[in-house]
């Protein structure tokens, strides 16, 4: 028995949840690489295999990383690639961005257009589908925890754009907490003008500031 085929059954038995190396879906094999720990682990596992095939070497390694990333990161689980797939649909055309972030969270980033007016906090129309589509999926997916992060363009001083943001947040929360969500479940920040994603010189630069942003995360237990 050589050493990746080792590695793989050690990898079966010590997590139920995976059936073997060759059965792994993609969704388990990026779990938690997030974690730091995780990924230093499978570079090290990768460097100490690397005497045989070097892809197969390099994947083994992502695979043990994800499994010992697991103790302390975030998971991006079947249920995570499901719930990402719906937003991306309930989404279709909208203009919201729906994203894996590079620590496997869920994001969606909901800019001005459909989300809040120049210096409101209330909900407009156009984002009740969203949020209701999303809600769903968080009650689908009861074991994860959000974070919503209202911003602001760079109108206005920030007496004004501080408390804007965190309203922003607050009335999103909100709105989830009225279809189900359990408000426990969702933590808000407001970052006011200091996190621009686009010029505030220009109309529509500003648009894209003023926006919020959802995180949805999985934690590994």
């Amino acid at each position: 028995m050589n050493k990746i085929t080792t590695i793989c059954i050690a990898i079966a038995f010590c997590t139920p949840n995976l059936s073997g190396c060759a059965n792994m879906g993609e969704t388990e094999r990026t779990t938690a690489t997030g974690a730091a720990v995780g990924a230093a682990a499978g570079g090290v596992i990768g460097r100490a295999t690397a005497g045989g095939n070097k892809g197969q070497s390099t994947a083994t390694g992502a695979v043990i990383g994800a499994v010992v990333g697991a103790g302390g990161g975030y998971l991006w689980s079947q249920r995570m690639q499901k719930q990402k797939a719906d937003m991306e649909q309930a989404t279709q055309g909208t203009g919201v961005s729906v994203t894996q972030t590079d620590d496997n969270r869920l994001r969606l980033d909901i800019p001005s257009d459909i989300s809040f007016d120049t210096g409101r906090h209330d909900i407009k129309p156009a984002m009740q589908p969203i949020l209701n589509r999303f809600a769903m999926t968080l009650n689908e997916n009861p074991v994860t925890q959000v974070t919503i992060v209202g911003h602001t363009d760079s109108t206005g001083s920030d007496a004004i754009n501080n408390p804007l943001s965190v309203n922003r947040a607050v009335a999103t929360r909100e709105y989830l907490a009225a279809r189900g969500v359990a408000m426990r479940r969702i933590a808000i920040d407001g970052r006011g003008s200091y996190e621009p994603v686009a010029s505030n010189t220009t109309v529509a630069g500003r648009a894209m500031n003023r926006r919020v942003e959802i995180y949805v995360a999985e934690l590994a237990n």
